[in-house]
Order: structure tokens, then sequence, then C-alpha cells
């Protein structure tokens, strides 16, 4: 890029695992251009992720659930005048489309970007998209999609990031140390491990028995507190597991996404699936055991798995995809306690010797 003060727009509206994985190619792009203004589009449930950010001079925010479910509305017809007004506010010099679906690529468009980037058909989740772009990126040889990621930044002259250099800016607040501080304390929680045992899609779930059979014989072995995590709606859940645990050391802890990271900067360990709270957790800097169950190409422990050497990825390489079945139909049966239980002691190991 020649401008010496470029502006550039990001695209990543969707999910938290996958915003978490857009953050180092954002701060790569910020510090290879420290004078850009990097404005980035977001849904508006997730834009708290955003806060604080030192590389984001703007969030600008959809609600694009709102509008599938009212689409001809004047309220909807309004704000999605609104973005488009936004995003034309000013003149990009780039737009990068790390979404790769039709209605993120037509922002982009949307945007008049003279430079619109984005992934090459095959690496695209709705082939369609490229027409939007006018450049197209190859991640070839790029295994993990924050690798894959950084490529698209690299097309603007970004360099090379090693992973020891990757960068996740995530919100934190003094309150939210201090609320996170205190729950603890009440808890008698020194030394505590962390599961999520929720997910967007029940077949990315372990069964709730294999959770509470996890806590009885982890609890035989170590003097930790187990903390059971999730959103308001994984309650019923998380109550399901508790009694099967039959442990005094075992807590549901509810929290914000704030209070959740400040959590995992605490956690002696993070035990979850393929799902945003884990890949928080490990951008927070905890140790994480990733229960993973898809055997497809599109979705592998190598792509979306822990990025970290010293994490660990527990995988049945030979059970069924959750996406070749009804992703709500069951929970993933195909990776056994066993191999869990064997995984956090191997990873408790390496973390603590």
């Amino acid at each position: 890029m020649s401008e010496s003060n470029p502006r550039f727009l990001v695209i990543r509206l969707s999910s938290i695992g996958d915003i978490v994985h857009a953050l180092p190619a954002v701060a790569a792009l910020g510090d290879a251009f420290p004078e850009a203004k990097i404005d980035w589009l977001i849904e508006k449930r997730h834009a708290l992720l955003l806060s604080g950010n030192p590389y984001v001079h703007r969030v600008i925010k959809l609600d694009t659930l709102s509008w599938r479910k009212d689409l001809l509305s004047s309220g909807t017809l309004e704000q999605i005048a609104g973005t488009g007004m936004a995003l034309r506010e000013d003149a990009f010099d780039a737009a990068i489309d790390f979404q790769g679906l039709l209605k993120s690529a037509f922002l982009a468009r949307l945007s008049r970007s003279r430079l619109r980037l984005g992934f090459s058909e095959y690496w695209l989740r709705e082939p369609l998209a490229g027409i939007f772009y006018s450049d197209h990126v190859s991640p070839r040889g790029r295994r993990h999609v924050i690798e894959m990621n950084l490529s698209l930044v690299e097309r603007l002259g970004v360099g090379p990031t090693p992973r020891e250099a990757w960068k996740f800016p995530l919100p934190q607040s003094d309150a939210d140390d201090r609320e996170v501080e205190t729950r603890l304390a009440a808890l008698g929680a020194g030394e505590f491990i962390v599961l999520n045992p929720g997910g967007g899609w029940k077949s990315k779930c372990w069964p709730p028995e294999n959770y509470a059979e996890l806590i009885r014989r982890l609890e035989r072995e170590i003097p930790a507190t187990f903390l059971l995590t999730g959103s308001p709606d994984e309650e019923p859940l998380i109550q399901d597991i508790l009694p099967r645990t039959g442990s005094p050391r075992a807590s549901y802890f509810p929290s914000t996404i704030p209070q959740l990271i400040a959590l995992a900067r605490r956690a002696t360990l993070f035990v979850g699936g393929d799902t945003g709270p884990l890949h928080l957790a490990e951008a927070a800097g905890a140790p994480v055991i990733e229960i993973f169950s898809s055997n497809e190409p599109v979705n592998t422990p190598e792509r979306n798995g822990p990025f970290r050497p010293q994490d660990i990825a527990v995988a049945n390489r030979n059970g069924v995809s959750h996406r070749s079945r009804n992703k709500y139909s069951d929970y993933m049966r195909d990776v056994a306690v066993e191999s869990v239980l064997a995984a956090v002691r191997e990873r408790l190991k390496r973390a603590y010797g």
C-alpha cells in the first residue's frame, strides 16, 4: 500500500470463535500500517468482543438476525440504509472479507472500496461470494484458520507473522476482574478447571454424563475446583451435569463474555468443544483441551483446533462427522472419557510439571 494513511474495512460478522481467529490478522495489519484507520463490520451481538481493541478505529454494527425476521419493515430498511451510509462515509483503500459469505462479500462491494480481498473459490463457504471481490487469495499450504486469515492481509504487504507473535486484543476491565476475583474467593477456588459443555450444535457437544464422569475421576486425582460455564440457555444442561458429578467441588459459574475472559486468564485448565468460549479461553492464555469430533476436511482440529502446540485436541479420527448427521440430533459420543482424561493429565503436566 502506498497511501500514508490508508483506510481498511474488516468484515467478520460472526461468530465468537471466528472473530477471535481474525484478531491476529487485524493486529498484524495495524502493526504494519500504524497510521491506518481500520473499521470493523460486525454483528451487534458480538461487538463487545472489539471493546478496547487498539487496532480498530470504528466498529460498524449490524443486526442481520432482526433484519431477517422483518426484512421489508420500515425499521429494517432504515437500518440497512444506515449501514450503507456508514460504509460510504469514507473511501476505503481495501475491504478484507474474512467471512466468505454472499452477504459479507456484498457488503464489501457496497463499501465502494477499490480493492476487495477474499479467499479463492475453493476456500469460500459460499463460492458465489467471489464475484464481489477484486482480488482472490489462495491460502494453500496454510493449515490453521488463523494462518489463512493472515494470508489475506499479507496480500496488502503485511509481512509473515509467526505464531509466537500472534496478538489477541480481548476486552478487559477492572470491574470484571474484581467481580471474578470476588466470586472465586467466595468459592474457595484457588486452582480451578473450567468446563464449558455447551455449543451451538448439539452434535458438537460432548454428552453431559461424560463431563460428569470426567469430573468424578479428576476429583480423585487433583485438588482443584471445577467450574462449569455456559450461556443462560445452557444453564439447564449444566444443572443436569452437576448432580451427576456428586462433587462438592463442582459449581456453576455464570458469566458475561468479558467475565468469561477474565475467568479463563486465571484458569488452571479449560475444557470444552469446538466453540467460541474455548477459542476465547485459548486467546486469553488458558491451557486448553478441545474435544473434537469432526472427521471432515473442512472442519478439522488442524484448521479449527488449538493453535498453541502445547494445547491438545482430542478427536476420534474414525468418528462420524457432525455435518453428516442432523446437527441438532445427538451429542458427540465418539470420544471416550478415558481419552479426555489422558489429555487433561498430559496438558497439566506440560503446563505445571
